[in-house]
C-alpha cells in the first residue's frame, strides 16, 4: 500500500490552500504581503485594496504569486525611538559644556541643560563721546530790568541786563593760583601772600557781566 503524500497548509496571508511538497510549482500560491489597520480601515500594503469589513477584506484575491510555504510571514515591526541615554555625571557635563560652542557663546543647549553663561562676557565700554557728553542746563529767561549779581571772578557787582555791554565788567579770566602760601591770578601773573591782598588785585580784563558763568 502506497503512502499518501502529507498535505500541508500554506501560511501565506490570502492563500490558506493545501499543498504537498511534490506538488508545489512556482506561481501556485496567490497571497498578500502585509495588512495595514488604521481608524477601522483594513488595507493591503501591496495592492492598496481596502475594506471596512474584515470578512470582505480577507476575501480580496492575493496580488502576489509564488510557491506555497509552511513558514509564517514575518512583518516588519514599527521602529521604536531609542531611549535617551542617561545623563552624564555633573563633572563630565561640566567639562563637555566648556568645550561646547553653543554653551561657550551663551546659547541654549539641549545637550547640557539650560542656557549657560558665556565664559568671557563682553562689556561694551561707553564711547568717549557718550562719557564726555554732559546734559546742558536750560537757558534761563531773565527780565532786562531784573537786578542780578555778576559771578565773574574779581567782579561781584550788581547789574541789570538792559545796562550790560562788552566793557561793563572788570574781571579776572583766571584761573586763580594757590601755591606755597602764594595767591594770585594766572591771567595777569600777580601773586601775593595775604588773602586780602589777593582779593584786591585789580581785574585785568573787560567784558560782559555774567550772572551764570556756567551756562
Amino acid at each position: 500500500m502506497e503512502q499518501q503524500p502529507v498535505k500541508l497548509r500554506c501560511q501565506r496571508i490570502g492563500c490558506d490552500a493545501e499543498f504537498t511538497e511534490e506538488d508545489n510549482p512556482e506561481g501556485s500560491c496567490q497571497y498578500h504581503e502585509s495588512p495595514l489597520f488604521h481608524d477601522g480601515m483594513k488595507e493591503w500594503s501591496c495592492c492598496k485594496k481596502r475594506s471596512h469589513d474584515f470578512g470582505l477584506f480577507l476575501s480580496i484575491p492575493g496580488c502576489k504569486t509564488g510557491k506555497h510555504t509552511t513558514e509564517k510571514q514575518v512583518f516588519a515591526q514599527p521602529k521604536k525611538n531609542p531611549a535617551p541615554a542617561p545623563a552624564a555625571a555633573s563633572t563630565t557635563n561640566g567639562s563637555s559644556r566648556d568645550s561646547c560652542l553653543r554653551c561657550r557663546q551663551g546659547f541654549f543647549c539641549s545637550d547640557h541643560g539650560s542656557q549657560s553663561k558665556p565664559l568671557n562676557p563682553v562689556v561694551n565700554a561707553p564711547s568717549e563721546s557718550k562719557a564726555s557728553a554732559v546734559p546742558k542746563k536750560p537757558k534761563k529767561t531773565v527780565d532786562i530790568n531784573e537786578t542780578q549779581i555778576c559771578k565773574n571772578k574779581g567782579c561781584g557787582k550788581e547789574f541789570k541786563e538792559k545796562d550790560n555791554h562788552d566793557t561793563a565788567c572788570s574781571y579776572h579770566p583766571g584761573p586763580a593760583v594757590f601755591h606755597d602760601r602764594l595767591r594770585g591770578w594766572k591771567c595777569c601773573d600777580i601773586h601775593v601772600k595775604e588773602f586780602d591782598e589777593f582779593m584786591s588785585i585789580p581785574p585785568c580784563k573787560k567784558g560782559w557781566h555774567n550772572a551764570d558763568p556756567e551756562s
